[in-house]
């Protein structure tokens, strides 16, 4: 995710690439656009673009050394393959379910919190992936709390998707063109060297 001169190809692209496909197609059904029927097509994607891919993205960051990059694709390809687990276990939990998913999108919102304020030291563009990002799990687990039948997080989900989306695609067409066609903005912070 962060700019270092690497033997290997930016592994940024493909994560948010896995990561924005895979949470627009789940926030349609989270903001009742699609059926829940359409889980279906979610849970194929969330195991293999979701989880697989952006696993493999984020053990390329860690041979980039970046921390942060290989920190946030490696835990959000777990979180990928765990909801496909999670999904499946749903009718073990009877009534506890709502609440047990609840709690769990709210770990990931605090996980996704502190990564956050990491990328106050990226860019501009993942910025506000992580903004969004944080207010969709924060917003999704107390929806599944209280059984809410509206879903605010979904909403947020898909300009979340985007959002990766975006960055994702900045990030193929200036690598490509070795200069900046779309822009992702300056960090808000310099790291120190």
């Amino acid at each position: 995710m962060s700019e270092q001169k690497s033997s290997i190809a930016d592994p940024g692209p493909l994560g948010l690439a896995g990561f924005g496909i895979t949470t627009l197609l789940l926030s349609l059904i989270n903001a009742g656009i699609l059926s829940a029927h359409a889980m279906g097509a979610v849970l194929p994607l969330a195991l293999a673009y979701g989880g697989l891919c952006q696993l493999l993205a984020g053990m390329w960051e860690f041979k980039k050394g970046n921390t942060f990059g290989a920190t946030a694709f490696t835990s959000y390809g777990a979180f990928w393959i765990s909801f496909y687990l999670l999904v499946g276990n749903l009718s073990s939990m009877g009534k506890d379910a709502g609440t047990a998913v609840g709690v769990y999108l709210l770990l990931w919102g605090v996980f996704t919190l502190y990564m956050f304020f990491g990328s106050f030291f990226t860019n501009k563009a993942l910025f506000f992936v992580f903004l969004f990002l944080a207010l969709t799990f924060f917003f999704l687990g107390f929806e599944n709390m209280g059984g809410s039948s509206t879903s605010v997080g979904g909403y947020l989900g898909l300009i979340t998707g985007v959002l990766a989306l975006y960055t994702s695609f900045a990030g193929i067409m200036n690598n490509t063109a070795n200069r900046t066609i779309l822009p992702v903005g300056t960090p808000f912070a310099k790291p120190t060297k």
